[in-house]
Protein backbone atom coordinates (compact mmCIF):
# COMPACT_ATOMS: atom_id res chain seq x y z
CA UNK A 1 0.00 0.00 0.00
CA UNK A 2 2.98 2.58 0.85
CA UNK A 3 4.66 1.87 -2.13
CA UNK A 4 1.38 2.32 -4.64
CA UNK A 5 1.21 5.78 -2.46
CA UNK A 6 4.30 6.48 -3.43
CA UNK A 7 3.98 6.32 -6.67
CA UNK A 8 0.43 8.58 -7.01
CA UNK A 9 2.28 11.16 -5.52
CA UNK A 10 5.26 10.84 -7.93
CA UNK A 11 2.55 10.69 -10.75
CA UNK A 12 1.17 14.22 -9.29
CA UNK A 13 4.29 15.75 -9.02
CA UNK A 14 5.34 14.84 -12.32
CA UNK A 15 2.15 16.98 -13.70
CA UNK A 16 3.88 20.16 -11.82
CA UNK A 17 5.74 22.61 -13.93
CA UNK A 18 8.03 23.69 -10.62
CA UNK A 19 8.83 19.50 -10.18
CA UNK A 20 11.56 18.61 -13.14
CA UNK A 21 13.74 15.97 -11.15
CA UNK A 22 14.01 13.40 -8.35
CA UNK A 23 15.36 16.15 -6.69
CA UNK A 24 12.19 18.22 -6.44
CA UNK A 25 9.67 14.99 -5.85
CA UNK A 26 11.93 13.82 -3.03
CA UNK A 27 12.16 17.70 -1.41
CA UNK A 28 8.32 18.33 -1.91
CA UNK A 29 6.86 14.70 -0.33
CA UNK A 30 9.61 15.42 2.15
CA UNK A 31 8.05 18.44 3.84
CA UNK A 32 4.24 17.24 3.68
CA UNK A 33 5.75 13.87 5.19
CA UNK A 34 7.10 15.78 8.28
CA UNK A 35 4.28 17.37 8.93
CA UNK A 36 2.38 14.29 9.06
CA UNK A 37 4.49 12.69 10.85
CA UNK A 38 4.73 15.87 13.56
CA UNK A 39 0.99 15.31 13.61
CA UNK A 40 1.22 11.47 14.62
CA UNK A 41 3.82 12.40 16.75
CA UNK A 42 1.80 14.67 18.82
CA UNK A 43 -1.30 12.52 19.05
CA UNK A 44 0.62 9.80 20.61
CA UNK A 45 2.07 12.12 23.07
CA UNK A 46 -1.61 13.66 23.58
CA UNK A 47 -2.62 10.44 24.60
CA UNK A 48 0.03 8.81 26.61
CA UNK A 49 -0.80 12.03 28.52
CA UNK A 50 -4.23 11.51 28.84
CA UNK A 51 -3.36 8.46 29.59
CA UNK A 52 -1.84 9.33 33.05
CA UNK A 53 -4.45 12.23 33.31
CA UNK A 54 -1.73 14.84 32.10
CA UNK A 55 -2.78 17.83 29.79
CA UNK A 56 -0.47 18.04 26.69
CA UNK A 57 0.44 21.46 25.05
CA UNK A 58 0.65 20.94 21.49
CA UNK A 59 3.73 22.23 19.13
CA UNK A 60 1.37 23.54 16.94
CA UNK A 61 -2.00 26.02 16.74
CA UNK A 62 -4.80 24.24 15.95
CA UNK A 63 -5.40 26.20 12.69
CA UNK A 64 -1.85 25.09 11.35
CA UNK A 65 -2.36 21.22 12.88
CA UNK A 66 -2.55 18.63 10.41
CA UNK A 67 -6.14 17.49 11.49
CA UNK A 68 -7.42 20.56 10.43
CA UNK A 69 -5.94 22.24 7.22
CA UNK A 70 -4.78 19.16 5.71
CA UNK A 71 -7.50 16.16 6.93
CA UNK A 72 -10.08 17.55 8.89
CA UNK A 73 -12.09 14.36 9.36
CA UNK A 74 -15.86 13.36 9.73
CA UNK A 75 -17.49 10.81 12.34
CA UNK A 76 -16.43 7.87 9.52
CA UNK A 77 -12.63 8.90 10.04
CA UNK A 78 -12.69 9.30 6.52
CA UNK A 79 -11.18 12.81 5.36
CA UNK A 80 -14.25 15.24 5.36
CA UNK A 81 -13.92 17.15 1.69
CA UNK A 82 -16.50 19.79 2.32
CA UNK A 83 -14.02 21.44 5.04
CA UNK A 84 -11.12 20.42 3.72
CA UNK A 85 -8.98 22.99 1.81
CA UNK A 86 -8.12 22.81 -1.50
CA UNK A 87 -7.32 24.61 -4.88
CA UNK A 88 -6.04 28.32 -4.62
CA UNK A 89 -7.25 28.39 -1.10
CA UNK A 90 -5.40 25.19 -0.35
CA UNK A 91 -1.79 26.79 -2.31
CA UNK A 92 -2.50 30.22 -0.67
CA UNK A 93 -2.69 28.69 2.91
CA UNK A 94 0.40 26.86 2.53
CA UNK A 95 2.11 29.80 0.97
CA UNK A 96 0.91 32.97 3.09
CA UNK A 97 -0.05 31.28 6.27
CA UNK A 98 1.29 27.62 6.74
CA UNK A 99 4.78 27.99 5.88
CA UNK A 100 5.42 31.45 7.87
CA UNK A 101 3.66 29.93 10.44
CA UNK A 102 6.01 27.09 10.88
CA UNK A 103 9.24 29.15 10.06
CA UNK A 104 8.62 31.08 12.90
CA UNK A 105 9.43 28.31 15.14
CA UNK A 106 13.36 29.05 14.63
CA UNK A 107 13.23 31.96 16.88
CA UNK A 108 11.20 29.91 19.94
CA UNK A 109 13.30 27.67 20.19
CA UNK A 110 15.34 27.17 23.24
CA UNK A 111 17.98 25.20 20.91
CA UNK A 112 19.29 23.73 17.82
CA UNK A 113 18.67 20.22 18.78
CA UNK A 114 14.99 20.77 19.64
CA UNK A 115 11.88 19.86 17.33
CA UNK A 116 10.83 23.24 17.29
CA UNK A 117 14.21 24.49 16.32
CA UNK A 118 14.16 22.05 13.22
CA UNK A 119 10.38 23.05 12.11
CA UNK A 120 11.60 26.62 12.01
CA UNK A 121 14.80 25.78 10.00
CA UNK A 122 12.69 23.23 7.73
CA UNK A 123 9.79 25.62 6.87
CA UNK A 124 12.53 28.48 6.42
CA UNK A 125 14.77 27.19 4.03
CA UNK A 126 12.97 25.18 1.63
CA UNK A 127 9.59 25.97 -0.45
CA UNK A 128 6.43 24.83 -2.02
CA UNK A 129 7.02 24.07 -5.37
CA UNK A 130 3.41 22.79 -6.06
CA UNK A 131 1.79 25.51 -7.40
CA UNK A 132 -1.99 23.66 -8.47
CA UNK A 133 -4.15 23.87 -5.35
CA UNK A 134 -5.64 20.36 -6.70
CA UNK A 135 -2.44 18.81 -7.27
CA UNK A 136 -1.45 19.92 -3.73
CA UNK A 137 -5.12 17.93 -2.39
CA UNK A 138 -4.45 14.78 -4.16
CA UNK A 139 -0.56 14.60 -2.82
CA UNK A 140 -1.95 15.24 0.53
CA UNK A 141 -5.02 12.48 0.42
CA UNK A 142 -2.03 10.09 -0.57
CA UNK A 143 0.67 11.34 1.89
CA UNK A 144 -2.42 10.78 4.71
CA UNK A 145 -3.23 7.07 3.43
CA UNK A 146 0.57 6.65 5.18
CA UNK A 147 0.89 5.78 8.79
CA UNK A 148 4.44 6.51 11.52
CA UNK A 149 2.92 4.60 14.27
CA UNK A 150 4.16 0.97 14.47
CA UNK A 151 7.88 0.03 13.97
CA UNK A 152 6.86 -1.73 10.77
CA UNK A 153 5.14 1.01 8.79
CA UNK A 154 8.39 2.76 10.14
CA UNK A 155 10.57 0.08 8.50
CA UNK A 156 8.17 -0.14 5.30
CA UNK A 157 8.82 3.80 4.74
CA UNK A 158 11.87 4.11 5.43
CA UNK A 159 12.98 1.32 2.87
CA UNK A 160 11.13 3.42 0.15
CA UNK A 161 11.99 6.47 1.10
CA UNK A 162 15.80 4.95 0.45
CA UNK A 163 15.09 4.33 -2.37
CA UNK A 164 13.83 7.98 -3.38
CA UNK A 165 16.92 9.28 -2.07
CA UNK A 166 19.02 6.60 -4.24
CA UNK A 167 17.10 7.80 -7.20
CA UNK A 168 18.27 11.20 -6.63
CA UNK A 169 21.67 10.13 -6.11
CA UNK A 170 21.37 8.43 -10.08
CA UNK A 171 19.85 11.76 -10.84
CA UNK A 172 22.71 13.79 -12.52
CA UNK A 173 25.59 15.64 -11.62
CA UNK A 174 24.36 17.10 -8.38
CA UNK A 175 22.52 13.96 -7.24
CA UNK A 176 25.47 11.64 -6.21
CA UNK A 177 25.99 14.46 -2.99
CA UNK A 178 22.82 13.06 -1.25
CA UNK A 179 23.63 9.56 -1.61
CA UNK A 180 26.64 7.05 -0.40
CA UNK A 181 25.93 3.47 -1.61
CA UNK A 182 24.33 1.91 1.29
CA UNK A 183 26.20 -1.14 1.38
CA UNK A 184 29.61 0.79 1.14
CA UNK A 185 28.36 2.66 4.45
CA UNK A 186 27.52 -0.79 6.07
CA UNK A 187 31.19 -2.10 5.72
CA UNK A 188 32.20 0.75 6.45
CA UNK A 189 29.82 0.81 10.10
CA UNK A 190 31.30 -3.15 10.28
CA UNK A 191 34.87 -2.29 10.48
CA UNK A 192 34.31 0.79 12.46
CA UNK A 193 32.32 -1.00 14.69
CA UNK A 194 30.39 1.65 17.01
CA UNK A 195 29.28 0.46 20.67
CA UNK A 196 26.46 1.76 22.39
CA UNK A 197 26.97 4.91 24.52
CA UNK A 198 29.67 6.47 21.80
CA UNK A 199 28.74 9.16 19.98
CA UNK A 200 28.74 8.60 15.95
CA UNK A 201 29.66 12.08 14.26
CA UNK A 202 28.86 13.07 10.35
CA UNK A 203 29.81 16.78 9.70
CA UNK A 204 29.09 16.05 6.29
CA UNK A 205 25.54 14.39 6.78
CA UNK A 206 24.03 14.63 3.37
CA UNK A 207 20.52 11.87 3.33
CA UNK A 208 22.08 11.03 7.00
CA UNK A 209 22.78 7.50 5.47
CA UNK A 210 26.00 6.62 7.90
CA UNK A 211 23.86 7.73 10.76
CA UNK A 212 20.87 5.63 10.07
CA UNK A 213 22.91 2.82 9.20
CA UNK A 214 25.23 2.79 12.14
CA UNK A 215 21.69 2.89 14.15
CA UNK A 216 20.51 0.29 12.48
CA UNK A 217 24.18 -1.72 13.28
CA UNK A 218 23.71 -0.40 16.88
CA UNK A 219 20.32 -1.11 17.71
CA UNK A 220 20.74 -4.75 16.73
CA UNK A 221 22.79 -5.76 19.79
CA UNK A 222 21.58 -8.45 21.46
CA UNK A 223 19.28 -8.24 24.80
CA UNK A 224 19.30 -4.66 23.64
CA UNK A 225 17.20 -3.08 27.16
CA UNK A 226 14.97 0.34 27.34
CA UNK A 227 17.87 2.02 28.87
CA UNK A 228 20.52 1.82 26.15
CA UNK A 229 17.65 1.68 23.19
CA UNK A 230 16.79 5.24 24.78
CA UNK A 231 20.44 6.77 23.92
CA UNK A 232 20.61 5.40 20.78
CA UNK A 233 17.27 7.51 19.95
CA UNK A 234 18.66 10.83 22.00
CA UNK A 235 22.11 10.56 22.77
CA UNK A 236 24.34 8.76 19.94
CA UNK A 237 24.28 10.10 17.21
CA UNK A 238 25.10 13.71 15.74
CA UNK A 239 25.51 15.55 12.45
CA UNK A 240 26.28 18.74 10.40
CA UNK A 241 24.78 19.73 6.65
CA UNK A 242 25.13 22.83 4.81
CA UNK A 243 22.39 22.51 2.20
CA UNK A 244 18.70 22.81 3.21
CA UNK A 245 17.62 20.20 0.64
CA UNK A 246 19.88 17.69 2.09
CA UNK A 247 19.12 19.03 6.03
CA UNK A 248 15.16 18.31 5.60
CA UNK A 249 15.86 14.44 4.11
CA UNK A 250 17.99 13.76 6.76
CA UNK A 251 15.92 14.83 8.93
CA UNK A 252 12.71 12.65 7.91
CA UNK A 253 15.69 9.61 6.95
CA UNK A 254 16.59 9.30 10.53
CA UNK A 255 12.47 9.65 11.56
CA UNK A 256 11.69 6.81 9.66
CA UNK A 257 14.65 4.79 10.62
CA UNK A 258 13.36 5.11 14.01
CA UNK A 259 15.31 7.89 15.77
CA UNK A 260 12.58 10.46 16.63
CA UNK A 261 14.69 13.46 17.66
CA UNK A 262 17.74 13.66 15.17
CA UNK A 263 20.53 15.52 16.42
CA UNK A 264 21.01 17.50 13.07
CA UNK A 265 22.39 21.27 13.03
CA UNK A 266 22.09 22.99 9.55
CA UNK A 267 25.26 24.49 9.36
CA UNK A 268 28.45 25.08 7.39
CA UNK A 269 30.93 22.84 8.90
CA UNK A 270 34.16 24.05 7.74
CA UNK A 271 32.83 27.94 9.03
CA UNK A 272 34.01 26.65 12.27
CA UNK A 273 37.78 27.14 13.43
CA UNK A 274 39.12 24.20 14.21
CA UNK A 275 41.06 25.90 16.96
CA UNK A 276 37.74 26.43 18.50
CA UNK A 277 37.06 22.78 18.94
CA UNK A 278 37.41 21.56 22.85
CA UNK A 279 37.06 18.10 24.45
CA UNK A 280 33.45 18.43 25.01
CA UNK A 281 32.74 18.86 21.17
CA UNK A 282 34.53 15.31 20.26
CA UNK A 283 33.19 12.22 19.54
CA UNK A 284 34.26 8.71 19.60
CA UNK A 285 33.39 7.70 16.15
CA UNK A 286 33.25 9.56 12.98
CA UNK A 287 32.00 8.23 9.70
CA UNK A 288 31.47 10.33 6.36
CA UNK A 289 31.70 10.91 2.84
CA UNK A 290 32.89 14.39 2.92
CA UNK A 291 31.99 16.71 -0.95
CA UNK A 292 35.38 16.76 -2.74
CA UNK A 293 36.28 18.90 -5.84
CA UNK A 294 34.44 21.61 -4.16
CA UNK A 295 36.39 25.27 -3.85
CA UNK A 296 36.15 26.87 -0.45
CA UNK A 297 36.67 30.74 -0.09
CA UNK A 298 40.05 31.99 1.43
CA UNK A 299 38.47 32.82 4.62
CA UNK A 300 36.61 29.45 4.82
CA UNK A 301 40.67 28.47 4.49
CA UNK A 302 41.67 30.48 7.49
CA UNK A 303 39.98 27.92 10.24
CA UNK A 304 42.55 25.42 9.45
CA UNK A 305 46.35 25.12 9.74
CA UNK A 306 46.73 22.75 6.36
CA UNK A 307 45.42 25.66 3.89
CA UNK A 308 43.72 23.78 0.92
CA UNK A 309 40.31 25.21 -1.12
CA UNK A 310 39.94 21.13 -1.45
CA UNK A 311 36.52 20.66 0.19
CA UNK A 312 37.37 16.97 1.81
CA UNK A 313 40.66 17.63 2.72
CA UNK A 314 39.23 20.71 5.14
CA UNK A 315 36.77 17.85 6.02
CA UNK A 316 39.70 15.33 6.81
CA UNK A 317 41.06 18.16 9.30
CA UNK A 318 38.52 18.39 10.72
CA UNK A 319 37.78 15.03 11.59
CA UNK A 320 40.84 14.54 13.07
CA UNK A 321 40.74 17.18 15.22
CA UNK A 322 37.19 16.25 16.37
CA UNK A 323 37.69 12.27 17.14
CA UNK A 324 39.10 11.75 20.57
CA UNK A 325 41.78 10.37 21.58
CA UNK A 326 41.32 6.30 21.07
CA UNK A 327 38.35 7.64 18.60
CA UNK A 328 37.72 6.04 15.27
CA UNK A 329 37.20 7.08 11.57
CA UNK A 330 35.73 6.13 8.37
CA UNK A 331 36.56 8.60 5.89
CA UNK A 332 35.67 8.56 2.02
CA UNK A 333 37.89 10.37 -0.05
CA UNK A 334 39.36 10.44 -3.92
CA UNK A 335 42.00 7.98 -4.41
CA UNK A 336 44.72 10.86 -5.76
CA UNK A 337 44.67 11.70 -1.85
CA UNK A 338 47.15 9.18 -1.02
CA UNK A 339 49.52 10.60 -4.08
CA UNK A 340 48.86 13.76 -5.13
CA UNK A 341 52.19 16.18 -4.56
CA UNK A 342 51.54 19.29 -3.93
CA UNK A 343 51.52 20.79 -0.42
CA UNK A 344 48.57 20.22 1.09
CA UNK A 345 48.08 16.58 0.15
CA UNK A 346 51.64 16.20 1.35
CA UNK A 347 51.03 18.04 4.88
CA UNK A 348 47.60 16.32 5.13
CA UNK A 349 48.90 12.47 4.79
CA UNK A 350 51.64 13.94 7.06
CA UNK A 351 49.28 14.66 9.80
CA UNK A 352 46.94 11.89 9.50
CA UNK A 353 50.43 9.03 9.53
CA UNK A 354 51.71 11.02 12.75
CA UNK A 355 48.51 11.58 14.45
CA UNK A 356 46.56 8.19 14.14
CA UNK A 357 47.03 5.15 12.93
CA UNK A 358 45.53 4.28 9.60
CA UNK A 359 45.31 0.84 9.76
CA UNK A 360 43.32 0.40 6.83
CA UNK A 361 42.81 1.31 3.25
CA UNK A 362 39.88 0.10 0.75
CA UNK A 363 40.49 1.21 -3.07
CA UNK A 364 37.39 1.51 -4.55
CA UNK A 365 36.49 0.70 -8.27
CA UNK A 366 35.33 3.21 -10.55
CA UNK A 367 31.86 2.95 -10.61
CA UNK A 368 30.81 2.97 -6.77
CA UNK A 369 29.35 5.69 -6.45
CA UNK A 370 26.63 5.66 -9.69
CA UNK A 371 27.03 8.84 -12.15
CA UNK A 372 30.15 9.46 -11.06
CA UNK A 373 33.18 8.44 -12.25
CA UNK A 374 35.86 9.71 -9.72
CA UNK A 375 37.51 7.09 -8.22
CA UNK A 376 37.77 6.81 -4.47
CA UNK A 377 38.81 5.47 -1.68
CA UNK A 378 38.12 4.74 2.24
CA UNK A 379 40.14 5.39 4.93
CA UNK A 380 40.02 4.00 8.57
CA UNK A 381 41.83 5.39 11.08
CA UNK A 382 42.21 5.25 15.16
CA UNK A 383 43.42 8.78 16.76
CA UNK A 384 46.03 8.89 18.79
CA UNK A 385 48.56 6.50 17.92
CA UNK A 386 50.90 6.78 14.92
CA UNK A 387 50.47 4.50 11.99
CA UNK A 388 52.76 1.18 12.22
CA UNK A 389 51.29 -0.86 9.45
CA UNK A 390 48.39 -0.27 6.42
CA UNK A 391 46.79 -3.11 5.20
CA UNK A 392 45.21 -2.18 1.52
CA UNK A 393 42.66 -4.41 0.03
CA UNK A 394 42.01 -3.61 -3.27
CA UNK A 395 38.05 -4.07 -3.97
CA UNK A 396 37.32 -6.03 -7.29
CA UNK A 397 33.60 -7.12 -7.90
CA UNK A 398 34.57 -8.82 -11.30
CA UNK A 399 32.17 -7.05 -13.20
CA UNK A 400 31.97 -3.02 -14.11
CA UNK A 401 29.45 -1.16 -11.90
CA UNK A 402 27.19 1.22 -13.07
CA UNK A 403 23.30 2.04 -12.43
CA UNK A 404 22.42 -0.95 -14.03
CA UNK A 405 25.08 -2.97 -11.86
CA UNK A 406 25.39 -1.51 -8.37
CA UNK A 407 27.62 -2.46 -5.61
CA UNK A 408 25.92 -4.72 -3.34
CA UNK A 409 26.62 -5.97 -0.46
CA UNK A 410 28.32 -9.46 -0.98
CA UNK A 411 30.89 -7.68 -2.99
CA UNK A 412 32.12 -6.46 0.05
CA UNK A 413 31.60 -9.43 2.30
CA UNK A 414 35.20 -10.62 1.49
CA UNK A 415 36.41 -7.77 2.53
CA UNK A 416 34.67 -7.13 6.04
CA UNK A 417 35.56 -10.74 6.66
CA UNK A 418 39.11 -10.16 5.58
CA UNK A 419 40.34 -6.85 7.84
CA UNK A 420 39.20 -8.43 11.04
CA UNK A 421 42.74 -9.90 10.77
CA UNK A 422 44.04 -7.41 8.12
CA UNK A 423 44.72 -10.88 6.57
CA UNK A 424 46.69 -11.36 2.94
CA UNK A 425 45.41 -12.27 0.07
CA UNK A 426 45.26 -11.47 -3.47
CA UNK A 427 43.76 -8.50 -3.36
CA UNK A 428 44.86 -7.33 -0.02
CA UNK A 429 48.23 -6.64 1.32
CA UNK A 430 50.46 -4.87 4.17
CA UNK A 431 52.66 -1.87 3.95
CA UNK A 432 54.84 -0.96 6.91
CA UNK A 433 54.87 2.68 7.94
CA UNK A 434 58.61 2.56 7.91
CA UNK A 435 58.98 2.07 4.19
CA UNK A 436 56.43 4.94 3.36
CA UNK A 437 58.89 7.44 1.82
CA UNK A 438 59.25 10.31 4.24
CA UNK A 439 59.51 13.45 2.38
CA UNK A 440 56.15 12.50 0.59
CA UNK A 441 54.39 10.49 2.69
CA UNK A 442 52.83 8.99 -0.75
CA UNK A 443 50.23 6.35 0.14
CA UNK A 444 49.42 4.60 -3.62
CA UNK A 445 47.77 1.95 -3.83
CA UNK A 446 49.76 -0.92 -5.80
CA UNK A 447 48.67 -4.20 -5.21
CA UNK A 448 51.63 -6.37 -5.24
CA UNK A 449 50.00 -9.21 -6.08
CA UNK A 450 49.46 -8.38 -10.17
CA UNK A 451 47.90 -5.00 -10.14
CA UNK A 452 44.23 -3.88 -11.19
CA UNK A 453 42.17 -6.73 -12.93
CA UNK A 454 40.54 -5.32 -16.44
CA UNK A 455 36.66 -6.19 -16.33
CA UNK A 456 35.40 -6.31 -19.40
CA UNK A 457 31.67 -6.08 -19.53
CA UNK A 458 29.32 -8.73 -21.29
CA UNK A 459 27.16 -7.82 -24.01
CA UNK A 460 24.30 -8.51 -21.89
CA UNK A 461 25.34 -5.75 -19.42
CA UNK A 462 26.25 -3.10 -22.16
CA UNK A 463 22.58 -3.22 -23.62
CA UNK A 464 20.90 -2.64 -20.01
CA UNK A 465 23.22 -0.17 -19.53
CA UNK A 466 22.35 1.39 -23.10
CA UNK A 467 18.04 0.67 -22.34
CA UNK A 468 18.08 1.75 -19.00
CA UNK A 469 20.12 5.46 -20.61
CA UNK A 470 17.40 5.38 -23.43
CA UNK A 471 14.89 5.54 -20.76
CA UNK A 472 16.67 8.05 -18.93
CA UNK A 473 16.79 10.55 -21.78
CA UNK A 474 13.27 9.42 -23.20
CA UNK A 475 11.89 10.50 -19.73
CA UNK A 476 14.23 14.12 -19.61
CA UNK A 477 12.58 14.91 -23.36
CA UNK A 478 9.33 13.98 -22.15
CA UNK A 479 9.41 16.82 -19.16
CA UNK A 480 10.76 18.95 -21.58
CA UNK A 481 7.94 18.44 -23.71
CA UNK A 482 5.38 19.18 -20.75
CA UNK A 483 7.18 22.39 -20.43
CA UNK A 484 6.22 23.08 -23.92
Amino acid sequence: MFEQAFKNIDDVLWKEAGCTTELDYTEQTSWLLFLKYLDGLEQDKADEAALDRKKYTFILDKPYRWDTWAAPRGRDGQIDHNRALTGDDLRDFVNQKLFPYLHGFKQKATGPNTIEYKIGEIFGEIKNKISSGYNLREIIDHIDELRFRSQTEKHELSHLYEAKIRNMGNAGRNGGEYYTPRPLIRAMVRVVRPKIGERVYDGAAGSAGFLCESFDFMKAKPGLTTREFSTLQSHTFYGKEKKSLAYVIAIMNMILHGIDTPNIVHSNTLTENLADIQEKDRFEVVLANPPFGGKERKEVQQNFPIRTGETAFLFLQHFIKILKAGGRGGVVIKNTFLSNTDNASVSLRKLLLESCHLHTVLDCPGGTFQGAGVKTVVLFFEKGTKTRKVWYYQLDPGRNLGKTNPLNDADLAEFVALQATCADSPKSWTVDAKSIDPATFDLSVKNPNGGEVVVHRSPEEIMDEIAALDAESAAVLETIRGLL
